[in-house]
């Protein structure tokens, strides 16, 4: 766990959140500024500071993508769509140095996006 990050915070309980799904790995819980009827954030319990810093093998991206496919069928958007979003470092978008992913669906999603 990283001392100063958000997300390590909410894993360990100091900061509330709206789960929606957690194992021994991965935490889900709602966006608190949703950009879509439904906009979860999906983040890994180990702390890496983004995409770029799992290592090669490691099974925590395989959880990851096992996870979405449960929230798609549990969230009812499987033959609607819905999308999965990665930012990784400033330019990219993430504001969070943790990995996470942010799970959006229950409204036509525009592309490019923003």
């Amino acid at each position: 766990m990283a001392e100063d990050c958000l997300f390590c915070k909410i894993i360990d309980g100091e900061v509330p959140s709206d789960k929606v799904y957690e194992d021994d790995d991965i935490l889900v819980f709602k966006d608190i500024d949703p950009q879509a009827p439904i906009h979860l954030v999906i983040i890994p319990k180990q702390h890496y500071d983004s995409i770029l810093a799992v290592p090669a093998g490691d099974p925590i991206m395989g959880k990851i993508q096992t996870v979405i496919s449960r929230l798609a069928i549990k969230m009812g958007v499987t033959e609607d769509g819905f999308r999965v979003v990665n930012n990784c470092g400033p330019s990219g978008g993430q504001t969070v140095p943790h990995l996470h992913f942010h799970f959006l669906a229950g409204r036509d999603m525009k592309w490019p996006p923003g």
